[in-house]
This record gives structure tokens, sequence and C-alpha cells, in this order.
């Protein structure tokens, strides 16, 4: 039956199947059909709604995280080493607007293209999380004390951080203007932002600082600043499987985009990535310091790197290589973190970034 009929009093409505349908099947990550409303049913992308749904459950606000120990750590003399307090910085300093971009993205670039509601609604929690991100930087450059100029001005002078971000951004202003997403080559464009943001950047390249900073977490140090790149960690991997998801519902819809010389292209785009964030590493570690080596983060990196790569169907540029971390696999775990944090979540009070927190809470 095509049709459906409601009866209230003497009223009858008919709604029609076939149209609701063709709605559905009209649904397409790209092109697809167009709509006055904000629609998400009938739902074509279930993973997309699923993922949103998983990533609001797990909200968090910085200002849950007590600092006590952190400001009492970072006031002493002795709590933290000059390469402890330079790695703070740096991942202040580099996350406190790389976050942003990665946000700016999202809403400017990528939801702006995707036409199937329920892709701008997980796209849509994704650019919020960022938001969440950063703010919860200033949350820990307001507890420590640490001025903001600092920042800034580390963000544009260290040179690494610098090319960092105009790896990404170049890619990113490029996607800024009406595009042709009926020609291959634009839809190319778009595929490869979608690769750099979700597993070059926010999949590999955020890695190295995040994998230091739990290494001083684990050593008993900035506990609160530890758990809040925790939760911040458990969001990546949402944004991660986001936009790989986007990515291959994309090629899967628009094969035309997968060919052989574009898929080369991105394991180079991986390749300067991950160079880039090895010179990056260097900078954060110029010397060795307890639980602290460069040269097992620059592996680490290649380790990560080739697993975003076969979550995306290319080739690998370090097959076989070890995990020189292995303790940094349970901390970063999907499994684990929401077993950690669903532990942690019904634990939260609302604090000041002075509140006292006692060692069993750690």
């Amino acid at each position: 039956m095509n049709t459906i009929s409601i009866k209230l009093g003497e009223r009858e409505f008919v709604l029609d199947r076939e149209k609701a349908e063709a709605a559905q099947a009209g649904k397409q990550v790209i092109n697809g059909r167009e709509t006055m409303a904000f629609n998400l049913l009938p739902l074509k992308y279930t993973w997309a709604y699923e993922l949103y749904r998983k990533m609001k459950a797990n909200h968090w606000e910085p200002e849950d995280i007590p600092m006590q120990r952190d400001v009492e750590q970072w006031r002493s003399d002795t709590a933290l080493s000059d390469v402890d307090r330079w790695v703070i910085r740096m991942a202040i300093g580099y996350f406190s607007a790389a976050e942003g971009i990665v946000g700016d993205n999202i809403l400017h670039v990528v939801r702006e293209e995707v036409t199937a509601s329920e892709l701008k609604l997980v796209l849509g929690r994704h650019a919020h999380e960022e938001n969440i991100h950063a703010d919860s930087l200033l949350y820990m450059i307001s507890s420590l004390g640490i001025n903001p100029h600092e920042c800034e001005a580390m963000f544009e002078d260290v040179a690494t951080i610098k090319r960092k971000n105009e790896f990404l951004t170049r890619v990113s202003h490029d996607l800024r203007r009406d595009m042709d997403l009926t020609q291959t080559s634009e839809k190319q464009k778009l595929a490869k932002n979608i690769f750099m943001f979700g597993q070059c950047m926010e999949g590999t390249q955020f890695y190295g600082l995040f994998g230091m900073v739990l290494s001083l977490y684990r050593q008993g140090k900035i506990p609160g600043i530890g758990q809040m790149f925790r939760y911040t960690l458990r969001d990546e991997s949402n944004h991660i499987e986001v936009f790989r998801q986007l990515l291959m519902e994309l090629v899967d819809e628009n094969p035309d985009i997968w060919t052989e010389s574009f898929k080369v292209e991105l394991v180079e785009t991986m390749k300067e990535a991950v160079a880039l964030e090895k010179e990056f590493i260097k900078d954060c570690l110029p010397v060795a310091a307890v639980g602290l080596s460069a040269e097992e983060f620059m592996q680490y990196i290649d380790y990560i790197a080739d697993r975003r790569l076969e979550g995306c169907g290319l080739p690998e540029l370090n097959p076989g290589i070890q995990n020189p971390l292995p303790w940094l696999a349970e901390l970063m775990d999907m499994k684990k973190e929401q077993n950690f944090f669903e532990g942690r979540v019904t634990e939260y009070q609302k604090s000041s970034a002075l509140a006292s927190v006692s060692d069993d809470e750690l």
C-alpha cells in the first residue's frame, strides 16, 4: 500500500509512503535532495546519528575538573621540571588555536557541503565539542596564570607550529567558495579536506602532544590538565571516526573520486603530516626527560599514522611497525576510555579552579 490514511472526525489525512521512501533514497553525502527543512527522518546514515548520540552522552565541562593540584605543582619550584613546563606550554599554546581551526573548518567547509540532515547534525556536535576543548584550554591558562599573549606568540613564532597549521589551512581556505561538486576534481578536494582534518590532523598530529601530556599525568603530574586531555582524547576518537565514515560514504557514492592517483596523493599527504609532526615533537622535547623520549614519540606517530591509513583502506607507510608506548594504548583505547569516563562522571562536582581534590579521585 503506497499511502497511509488517518481519519480524525470528518478530516482525513493521506500520507504518501512512496514520497517518504523517495526522500530517504534521495539523501546523499553531497548533491543530495534539497529540502527547506532540517528533517532527520527518515534516517539513512544511521552511523552518524548513533555517533551523535554517543558524543552527546559523553558531554563534559572544563569547570567540572578541579585544578588545585595543578596550580600547586605549577607554583612549586620542585614538582615540575623545566621540560615538564615546556611540554605543558606547548600543549596549551598549540591546542588553544588548533582546536579552533578544526571547528572552523567543520562549520564553514564540510558542514556547508554535505546535504543529509543527520550528517549536518553530527558535524554540528563535532564543532560544539571543539568549542569545549578550546574552552578547556582557556580554563587551563587562567588557572595556571599563564599570560594568554604568550600562547598567541607561541602559535605565531614557533616555526613547527606555524608549518603544521599552514599545512591544513591552505586546503581549508581553498574550499571557501562556491564549488561544483558534480566535478570529480572538486569532489576530490572535499575528500582530501575530510582526510586531512580527520586522519592527518586530529587523527595523527594531535597524538604526539596527547601522549606527552598523558605521560606527565601517568607520573602524577598535572592531574587536572591530564584529566581534561583524557576527555578530549575520548572526543577525538569519535571525531576521527565521524570523518573516516564520512570519507568512506563519500567515496562509496562517488567512486570517481577513488582513483589510484588520488589514493597516492592521500598517502603522500599523510607522509607530509608525519614529517611535520616529527619536527614538532623535536621542538616539544629538545632534551630528554623522565618518561619522555622524542624518538619513542616519533615512532608512535608512525604507528598511529599507519592505523589511520589502514582504516581508510590505504597502504601503510611503515608496515609491521610496533607501538613503542604500549601504556598509551590503554589510555587511548575507546572501550577503556568509556569505562573510565562512566566511572568518573558520577563523581563530578561543580568547583572553581582551586577546588580541592583528594588522592583517591585521581
